[in-house]
């Protein structure tokens, strides 16, 4: 059997170019799922604010019944323990993406496909958030599936993980999920892409930060100069899909990129800019609901209250964002196959409820400059005066869990700038 060869061994030499031939409005649209998981996850979250917000002016000059029976109260509190959240990302045109893309979304492969596929974890307290994205290209076995009308998918032992949606439906791209992983998982929910343009939209945008030589891209449209610059909509798409205007050019450069825009992007929703704005809370409610096909549990709003509280008060420097590790299928270089044990680490590190520490390199593939030193660095922690003996103890940080350094990605917490280039 071929050696198998990790994505990083290949990085500045293979390029990891997309040799598919689905259709370009396919190939546009796929490459914008990466901000699926946190313009969902945040949002939902929002969404759910409006839903506390809503109870809570509801008792506000209410009328108390003489004589009536006493009612035990109603509570909303924070979800108790740890939970799962699958967060899917289609590629199927809408209104919207059809009046931005025109002809392009009538040149795409028939067949819906879940090409965006993220695992959402929330540890119980202290609460971290790691999100876990899964490569659209990752080959793997399912399980036997039940479908909406009762037949019965059958199981099989090598498929893509971007065909299970169409051929099986949400629930199954979950249950597929939880045997890769060994985490169980009880929410889920399917946005398209139509719904991430919108939920930015409802925001007002996202500032992002543009480095190097400023970004040219012939083939995304951009000429944008070096600085900060605010993208919503149509740019906000042509940011996260440029590739060649980034780092080496690479695929995997971008996806570095893209997580900037991530980062960014949860700080903007988690923002007094956002929450203490009632139209624009509203309006991303609405937005959420109105794009979002969700799981039963997840379609009940106190549930969903549960969860966004369990969230809210979670520091950036514990929510992290992360690629599944893969090796190049041995018998197809365009495909990808699971690297299992890199992988346990994650495993490990949420079924013991740790925020993960991140060793491997956030600038690899150069698609991103590091501007913050990463936590822990000597630049980040200066030398302060040694503190009085008298002085009260504190509790120590709880200690984090140390990823395979095949691993990448990054914190919300990590300010990175794009690493632009003229081509």
């Amino acid at each position: 059997m071929p050696r198998r060869t990790r994505d990083s061994d290949r990085s500045r030499d293979a390029r990891h170019a997309d040799t598919r031939t689905r259709g370009t409005a396919s190939r546009f649209l796929k490459v914008t799922g990466i901000v699926v998981a946190i313009v969902l996850t945040s949002a939902l979250a929002v969404a759910a604010f409006v839903v506390v917000d809503l109870v809570n002016r509801m008792g506000d000059g209410a009328v108390t019944l003489e004589d009536a029976p006493e009612v035990e109260p109603p509570t909303i509190d924070a979800y108790p323990g740890e939970f799962s959240m699958l967060i899917v990302g289609t590629d199927e045109c809408g209104e919207v993406s059809t009046s931005l893309l025109g002809e392009r979304c009538s040149e795409a492969d028939g067949g819906v496909l879940n090409d965006v596929n993220l695992l959402v974890h929330v540890s119980a307290e202290p609460r971290n958030v790691t999100v876990v994205s899964f490569p659209r290209d990752l080959m793997m076995s399912t399980p036997e599936c039940t479908l909406t009308d009762g037949s019965i998918a059958s199981a099989t032992d090598y498929s893509a993980i971007n065909e299970i949606y169409q051929r099986a439906g949400l629930s199954c791209v979950a249950k597929s999920v939880t045997d890769l992983t060994g985490i169980d998982i009880p929410f889920a929910a399917k946005i398209g892409f139509d719904g991430v343009m919108e939920v930015t939209d409802a925001i007002g945008g996202v500032e992002v930060c543009i480095g190097g030589e400023g970004i040219r891209d012939e083939q995304t449209g951009i000429d944008w100069p070096a600085g900060m610059r605010s993208v919503s909509g149509i740019e906000a798409l042509q940011f996260i899909r440029t590739r060649h205007g980034v780092g080496d050019g690479s695929d995997l450069a971008r996806i570095s990129n893209q997580q900037q825009y991530m980062s960014r992007l949860i700080q903007k929703i988690m923002s007094d800019e956002v929450l203490t704005d009632p139209a624009k809370v509203l309006g991303l409610a609405n937005t959420v609901v109105d794009n979002i096909e969700p799981s039963d549990e997840l379609s009940n709003p106190i549930r969903l209250a549960q969860l966004a509280i369990s969230i809210k008060d979670v520091p950036f420097s514990d929510f992290a964002f992360l690629q599944y590790p893969v090796f190049v299928d041995p018998d197809d270089e365009d495909r990808r196959v699971p690297d299992y044990d890199a992988a346990e680490t994650i495993w490990a590190a949420l079924r013991a409820g740790q925020a993960v520490q991140i060793t491997g390199d956030v600038t690899t593939n150069e698609g991103v400059e590091l501007v913050d030193p990463a936590p822990g660095t000597e630049e980040e922690a200066p030398q302060t005066e040694t503190p009085s003996t008298d002085a009260p103890a504190t509790d120590a940080p709880a200690p984090r869990a140390e990823l395979d350094p095949s691993i990448s990605g990054q914190t919300a917490d990590q300010e990175t700038c794009a690493n632009g280039r003229q081509n």
